[in-house]
């Protein structure tokens, strides 16, 4: 069965994603790093070819590496609810 914590967090990744206007770069990473932490956990990928694009992604995962699944899903969604707030 789903938790709160996991549907408020669909919800908000699904509100995000169909989100018009563009997100500043630094908040989009941290929305892939709270996202990765949140599905995945501290399961960094470590490929030998890394372009600046994808090191930036990592850089950010890794920040937060030592958040649990369900402190990624939080700040995801708080996030998500400060875009969404000054997006209106």
């Amino acid at each position: 069965m789903e938790s709160d914590l996991d549907k408020a967090f669909k919800e908000a990744f699904s509100q995000i994603s169909e989100l018009k206007e563009a997100i500043a770069p630094d908040i989009m990473l941290k929305f892939y790093a709270y996202y990765k932490q949140a599905n995945f956990s501290s399961n960094l990928p470590f490929h030998g070819e890394t372009d600046v694009r994808n090191a930036f992604k990592v850089n950010a995962w890794m920040q937060v590496k030592d958040m649990s699944t369900s402190e990624a899903k939080e700040e995801y969604i708080k996030l998500a609810n400060s875009v969404l707030n000054n997006n209106k």
